[in-house]
């Protein structure tokens, strides 16, 4: 079963430089859930914003005073309740990181919003076997998506 995505887009940048952008969010998230075979029914608010909102975000909840490319903010899991949490993504941070790892803009955030909606599921990287778990499975998921691994030595032609 395919999450319900809400896609709100504050930052109208984001459709100038990805015209597509919420039908590339919603590939990449979607193939987070049919890869790991989640099959609950739940929804996922995603934020498309600026870096200067995004900075705010993380200072509020990470206190790191500075933009990032994604956030992920998992919901308490609660019985009856099927939001499974809201993610943001950076336009200024990823397109400078698209540009300087030379991807696509859109491969760039498929594999955002796959490392998104993995944090929503619980995967983290806090330590280097956790880590090595979630990029595993995260090239695995843009592999079915034809994108180059992120973290190998040719992820420049991503």
């Amino acid at each position: 079963m395919e999450p319900l995505i809400d896609i709100e887009i504050e930052e109208d940048g984001w459709l100038d430089v990805l015209p597509d952008a919420q039908i590339v969010v919603e590939t990449g998230i979607q193939a987070v859930f049919k890869a790991i075979e989640f099959n609950d029914q739940v929804d996922i608010v995603v934020l498309l914003c600026d870096d200067k909102e995004m900075k705010a975000l993380n200072k509020e909840y990470r206190q790191k005073d500075a933009p990032t490319n994604v956030l992920s903010f998992p919901a308490p899991k609660m019985p009856g309740i099927a939001h499974l949490g809201d993610m943001a993504l950076g336009l200024e941070t990823c397109v400078r990181e698209a540009k300087e790892q030379q991807k696509t803009l859109k491969n760039h955030v498929l594999h955002l919003s796959i490392h998104g909606a993995l944090h929503l599921l619980g995967y983290d990287h806090m330590n280097d076997e956790d880590a090595n778990e979630m990029e595993n499975l995260e090239r695995d998921i843009l592999k079915t998506l034809n994108v180059a691994d992120p973290y190998g030595p040719d992820h420049a032609n991503g």
